[in-house]
């Protein structure tokens, strides 16, 4: 287990509902790790209940993990984390690929893309843990053009399941306190593609 001691993170979550779970698990094994966690969740995700789990589990789930108070979850809440600089990395994940494309693209207007723009001001690094289904195709010239920005740290990742979604990837959330690590030391961990 990676040494995360005194390191604030902040984590977000978005829309991948299928990922919430496994992401949670990831969510335990950053703070297991020493991280003094900084909950965030998609408009969207703060409020939707799906087959996979009510809004309000995964909020107390998050709130339980982190010991936190609160989730960040508008964009007026996510814009002091620049200013303020409160992160010394921010985590997305599960991060779809309408996030990614956010991202890729500079647009600001949901509180997972102002806590990205209000944290990468200050020249610190973005984890992205990618969950979309179009990963292999319209998505995939956005996780490219963002492994060439400066301070985004892709989590590995690999096909979700290459006979019924070939055009699907899914980071292994596992490899999340690891990233975190290696993006401390501005270095994208590797192998990036897992077989």
């Amino acid at each position: 287990m990676v040494s995360l001691n005194g390191l604030r993170v902040g984590f977000a979550f978005t829309g991948s509902f299928c990922m919430l779970s496994k992401t949670l698990e990831a969510l335990k094994l950053t703070a297991d790790c020493g991280a003094d966690i900084t909950p965030i969740m998609s408009e969207i995700t703060a409020s939707t209940d799906t087959r996979f789990g009510t809004a309000d589990y995964f909020k107390n789930e998050m709130l339980k993990i982190t010991g936190k108070n609160g989730i960040i979850s508008s964009v007026r809440e996510a814009e002091p984390i620049g200013p303020k600089k409160l992160l010394d990395v921010l985590v997305i994940a599960p991060c779809t690929g309408n996030t990614l494309t956010k991202l890729a693209l500079g647009i600001t207007d949901s509180c997972v893309t102002m806590a990205a723009k209000a944290h990468l001001r200050n020249g610190r690094p973005v984890v992205i843990g990618v969950s979309s289904n179009d990963g292999l195709s319209n998505t995939a010239k956005n996780i490219g053009l963002l492994m060439n920005y400066k301070n985004i740290f892709i989590v590995p990742y690999r096909q979700d399941d290459c006979e019924k979604k070939p055009t699907s990837v899914v980071s292994d959330m596992e490899l999340i306190p690891e990233t975190i690590l290696s993006a401390k030391s501005g270095v994208q961990l590797q192998p990036l593609i897992l077989t």
